[in-house]
């Protein structure tokens, strides 16, 4: 940087020159596209955006950046719990649906429209839940989880810092803590997911060391379990995956698999 604006950009260097990153956000002109189409492969053989406006920089193109700070770099599909803890921190507590008797609210919840919050549970916020959902009877939702729209979360079910992505249904006895389940998912009565070791030790997961004591499992969208399915701690699963009755699993499942 010189004078607050770019005179170099080093793509992948060994040795930084400096402590600054680009975090990779542009607000581009047309220009960018004239570059691009000059733009040669670089020596991993890529076309690289940073090559691009490192052309713009030299034929003196004003290339100005923005410090930003705060940034969280989401590479692996856990760092996605990070992201919604950190946005769930921010939401503004409201209810557009209905609260039967006998439930429990503390701290920050939102309900969208439609959805209807069943007699018995009892929800901790921070906590965001979306339009026509049925989330209980005797539920337990605790903080940082995210429920999309059209889900149900059933009787005596918990669901602890984890988002729940639209069309899916834990509905009977189920737990999931630290995860992700994709949309459309379908639990099976007293489905489980393991989110701890029991050394205590950091979760691994595609072979790399998530940094977390506490990770349950990343989950694809259309799966569906049988009763008492249990699913380990760093389990990966595909897409459209089915899981029998009583079936243990861990490690990466691949899309479409039928494990009974």
């Amino acid at each position: 940087m010189k004078n607050g604006k770019i005179v170099r950009i080093q793509e992948k260097q060994d040795e930084p020159s400096s402590n600054m990153v680009n975090a990779g956000l542009y607000l581009l002109t047309p220009d960018i596209f004239g570059a691009i189409s000059r733009t040669s492969k670089s020596p991993r053989g890529e076309y690289e955006i940073t090559d691009s406006l490192q052309l713009m920089i030299d034929e003196r193109y004003n290339i100005s950046c923005e410090v930003l700070g705060y940034w969280l770099n989401l590479s692996y599909p856990w760092d996605l719990l990070e992201a919604n803890q950190s946005l769930l921190e921010g939401i503004k507590p409201e209810n557009l649906g209905k609260i039967e008797a006998n439930v429990v609210i503390k701290s920050l919840v939102s309900i969208g429209k439609n959805t209807i919050i069943r007699s018995g549970s009892y929800l901790v916020g921070p906590v965001i839940i979306g339009e026509d959902c049925e989330i209980g009877p005797n539920c337990y939702i605790r903080p940082f989880t995210s429920i999309g729209n059209s889900c149900h979360i059933g009787a005596a079910s918990e669901v602890k810092n984890s988002i729940i992505m639209n069309g899916s249904r834990l509905p009977h006895h189920n737990y999931v803590g630290d995860s992700i389940v994709g949309e459309g998912c379908n639990f099976g009565s007293g489905t489980k997911i393991a989110n701890l070791r029991l050394d205590k030790k950091n979760i691994q997961m595609l072979g790399i060391d998530t940094g977390r004591r506490k990770l349950g499992a990343i989950i694809g969208d259309g799966v569906e379990t049988g009763i008492n399915a249990s699913i380990n701690t760093g389990t990966v699963i595909g897409n459209d995956t089915h899981i029998g009755p009583g079936a243990q699993v861990g490690g990466v499942i691949s899309p479409g698999s039928r494990l009974y």
